[in-house]
């Protein structure tokens, strides 16, 4: 994983998978608590690895695009963006946010059936504990959006599906019910947008946060193509996996002949070649021009 730029005026306190934060440093040097910088990098992860390629412009996409969507979600749930006035060496792809409490559950919302979500339905019938109705296939659009929330597993493990009794254990009953509510919302304002745009949201990951005074605010990025499965509507057919607009070029090259890489073998994935980073770009430029009717600037 590439090491995170020095800032001026900035303390860098930790890296995830794509993003680094910082702490605003105050007049006497020290760490200031209330606000964090949050840069997007270009990283991009898959099957648990953090790759060693970079896919040019990732970070500014996914961040230009999380403040198109808050924009669009205002009125449903408060931010956490402070500032977008942020150092030069990572403008268009940082933001300055409020330093807050997480809710420490992945909050995941589902309109149609895919991906890990499918697999558990095909072995219980289920979803994170919610009965499905029979027959479901992939990329069926489920009668409702439903809420699957999992636990947040450390960087490399893998999170794993937990019921809604097991968030209202872990936070309590009233958040538990906030977040379900929230996320599904979020999903269902997403896809009346999106479906205009021809994109469907097949599902998504929000992450919460709480002020002190217990205001729940929407935090880390939004409705993109890293926290959410898109798919073009024109080419939707449920039973088969669908195309989509995120990593899944990335994916298919470290599964296929070409990359000899074994996903089980325990090893880090090879990096990728050209024109897998040039296709990977392309989609997420895509999504971001298609949804926000805007030309991409990094």
């Amino acid at each position: 994983m590439s090491s995170a730029p020095e800032l001026p005026g900035y303390l860098h306190i930790y890296s995830g998978k794509v993003r680094d934060l910082y702490a605003p440093v105050a007049k006497d040097g020290t760490p200031r608590e209330d606000h964090v910088l949050l840069v997007a990098s270009d990283r991009i992860s898959a099957y648990d690895f953090v790759l060693d390629t970079q896919i040019p412009d990732k970070g500014a996409v996914l961040t230009q695009l999380s403040l198109w969507w808050f924009e669009q979600l205002a009125d449903l749930v408060p931010n956490h963006v402070v500032s977008t006035d942020v150092p030069a060496q990572v403008a268009g792809r940082a933001v300055l946010v409020e330093r807050l409490a997480m809710v420490p559950v992945e909050c995941v919302a589902r309109a149609y059936l895919t991906g890990g979500g499918l697999s558990e339905y095909q072995a219980t019938g289920a979803v994170s504990g919610l009965p499905l109705p029979a027959g479901l296939v992939d990329a069926s659009q489920l009668p409702e959006p439903i809420f699957t929330a999992s636990t947040k597993a450390p960087m490399g493990e893998h999170d794993e599906p937990i019921s809604f009794e097991v968030v209202a254990d872990s936070v309590g009953l009233n958040l538990a019910d906030q977040v379900r509510d929230l996320t599904v919302r979020i999903l269902q304002r997403g896809n009346d947008i999106a479906r205009d745009r021809g994109i469907i949201i097949a599902d998504t990951k929000v992450e919460f946060g709480q002020r002190p005074d217990g205001t729940l605010v929407l935090a880390d990025e939004v409705l993109t193509p890293d926290s959410s499965r898109f798919w073009p509507a024109a080419a939707w057919e449920p039973g088969h996996p669908q195309a989509s607009y995120d990593k899944q070029f990335v994916r298919d090259w470290l599964t296929g002949p070409d990359s000899g890489w074994e996903r089980t073998g325990g090893q880090a994935p090879p990096a990728l070649p050209d024109e897998v980073v040039e296709k990977t770009r392309a989609k997420y430029v895509e999504a971001y021009e298609t949804l926000t009717g805007r030309t991409f600037s990094a």
